[in-house]
């Protein structure tokens, strides 16, 4: 990488559907500061971990019919956080690229690896039997996650593994995933003195 001092990576998009409203600013080089509030309190929980675990500040205010269901609020805010992270991202110019972490929660193990690609694609295996069932806080059902990790993955351009190794607690594993993805997403967006460029051969990202 270059002597010469990156631009800011942030980004600040709104959205609004008859389904919900969002309002979200990113910043990639932050400490992990976050300010979530999306009427789900436990998907709060998730995306304060993912913020802190990432270094990557984030603010995300939302509303939605969750009167209805929570699944248009929590899979709009994935939609509009993939679409920040790939804005902020910019030409992916002295990244690292690559990134993977493996993390425990208790009795639950994640292991999450991420490629910043330019090509959106999830692989998200291990979840334990009915775990897609379990209401976890009362608003988010386990099936949430994964909807998440793919509006992500989708919006962002990110090639994105997520393999549950471990676990029995519904919240645990959840929670460790998001934490996974969190830490192989802080490797991979951070720079690289050692990379010159785009870090690819294709030259482009």
């Amino acid at each position: 990488m270059s002597n010469v001092t990156p631009s800011p990576r942030r980004a600040h998009l709104q959205r609004e559907t008859s389904e919900s409203s969002i309002d979200l600013s990113i910043d990639l080089d932050g400490t992990g500061v976050s300010d979530i509030h999306t009427s789900v309190p436990f998907y709060d929980h998730l995306l304060t971990a993912f913020a802190k675990h990432s270094l990557t500040d984030l603010t995300v205010h939302a509303k939605g019919d969750i009167e209805i269901d929570v699944h248009h609020t929590v899979e709009d805010i994935g939609i509009v956080l993939g679409q920040a992270i790939k804005q902020a991202l910019g030409d992916k110019s002295g990244i690292s690229r690559y990134g993977d972490a493996l993390v425990p929660l208790d009795e639950a193990l994640v292991q999450a690896v991420v490629d910043i690609s330019g090509r959106p694609y999830l692989v998200h295996a291990g979840e334990p039997a009915g775990f897609e069932f379990h209401l976890i806080g009362g608003h988010f059902t386990g099936s949430m996650v994964r909807h998440v990790f793919e509006a992500i993955a989708f919006n962002a351009a990110l090639t994105v593994h997520v393999t549950v190794m471990g676990g029995r607690d519904p919240h645990h594993i959840a929670e460790a995933e998001f934490k996974a993805f969190a830490r192989a997403f802080r490797q991979a967006k951070a720079y690289d003195a050692l990379v010159s460029g785009i870090p690819s051969t294709k030259g482009a990202l």
